[in-house]
């Protein structure tokens, strides 16, 4: 991975955006995108696509999308002592939530705060260090009182988002960063844009992020209904299963890009997966296959207009909806290649195969 990837991975996973409030990720994606495309065109709830026309009006629409939110919270209570209750924004482990630093996003500007938790000294003869809930772990920006809170600018439906920095680890093959999923996706797909950049392709490519994929794949729906794509490939990131074996489980770090074949809202078809398949075995990009419990925006996509033929072109990650998450240069590199071959050829002919096989 050369200094240019690393640093636009640095920025784009530091970037503090949760679901609902991704705008510091939507300018940055605008301001990217602006220079690989034809134009820039934004849906309703915030979902930022950057096009490359093809001359040909009849020439298909192949739709590339991340998402640009990340796992945060929503600040739901102020108490009395200045402290505040939350809900989840996406899918939290309540066990990694406690003792971590965040950062509180108000109308008056960002503070830093943390995760609360109990010292050990005071668990001593009590019966508390059992279950862990969201509920009942307070976050903590310093203030004394609910009072001095709402002065410095905090108000319930304000924003908690994790707050670390991204690190190349020692062996200068892995990354440890927050919000791989899916700051990934942004990533891979500014890359492939400046790969073809100067490349005469033979489809319509409509690359970006979409919204709150995070609390329910909502922004696919309407992004899908705006870009009319042909043809729609999520990017996302999934959640690696390789500590303890790679014997019977799904997502290993270094074995490539994930093929996903199914997860609870989404089933891939025989001809996308044929596609995949050939694409991945005629260029030698190592691939591997996966099967999901959490879904993608594939799985509202697929659904869209009269039915969108629809992938994911995945990677995984250790420890994904935390604060820190380690993932593989390698498998980056696979799921770039397959995209780029990707927005190279697919054509008419490539579409009407997927359509016949699945039919």
């Amino acid at each position: 991975m050369n200094e240019e990837t690393f640093k636009r991975i640095k920025q784009l996973t530091e970037l503090q955006a949760t679901s609902g409030f991704e705008h510091n990720v939507r300018e940055y994606m605008k301001t990217q995108l602006a220079p690989l495309v034809d134009k820039i065109e934004q849906d309703g709830l915030g979902g930022v696509f950057g096009v490359r026309e093809h001359q040909d009006k009849q020439a298909p629409r192949v739709m590339f999308a991340a998402h640009m939110d990340e796992v945060g919270f929503m600040v739901t209570h102020i108490t009395d002592r200045g402290l505040f209750k939350v809900t989840s924004l996406g899918g939290w482990n309540p066990y990694v939530v406690s003792a971590q630093r965040f950062t509180l996003q108000t109308k008056q500007g960002d503070y830093t705060c943390v995760s609360s938790s109990v010292p050990p000294h005071l668990l001593r003869g009590t019966n508390q260090s059992g279950d862990i809930s969201i509920d009942n772990i307070l976050f903590d920006a310093g203030f004394e009182s609910k009072d001095e809170a709402i002065a410095y600018g905090v108000r319930p439906g304000d924003t908690i988002v994790p707050k670390v920095e991204t690190e190349l680890l020692a062996n200068k093959k892995r990354i440890v960063s927050k919000a791989w999923d899916n700051r990934y996706g942004c990533a891979v797909l500014l890359d492939a844009l400046q790969t073809v950049k100067d490349d005469t392709l033979k489809s319509t490519i409509i690359a970006g992020a979409n919204v709150q994929e995070e609390v329910g794949l909502r922004g696919a729906k309407g992004s899908t209904v705006l870009c009319q794509p042909d043809v729609f490939f999520a990017v996302d990131c999934s959640p690696a299963d390789d500590l303890q074996t790679t014997n019977g489980t799904f997502g290993h770090l270094g074995k490539g890009t994930l093929l996903r074949i199914l997860d609870p809202g989404f089933i891939l078809l025989k001809g996308m997966k044929e596609y995949l398949l050939d694409t991945a075995e005629t260029h030698g990009i190592p691939y591997q296959y996966f099967v999901s419990k959490g879904g993608t925006d594939a799985g509202a996509a697929h659904q869209m207009n009269t039915g969108i033929p629809s992938a994911v072109i995945g990677v995984c990650a250790r420890y994904i909806h935390t604060h820190q998450t380690i993932f593989a240069i390698e498998d980056y590199e696979a799921a770039k290649e397959m995209i780029v071959h990707i927005m190279r050829t697919f054509d008419s002919s490539t579409l009407d195969t997927i359509k016949r096989m699945n039919g």
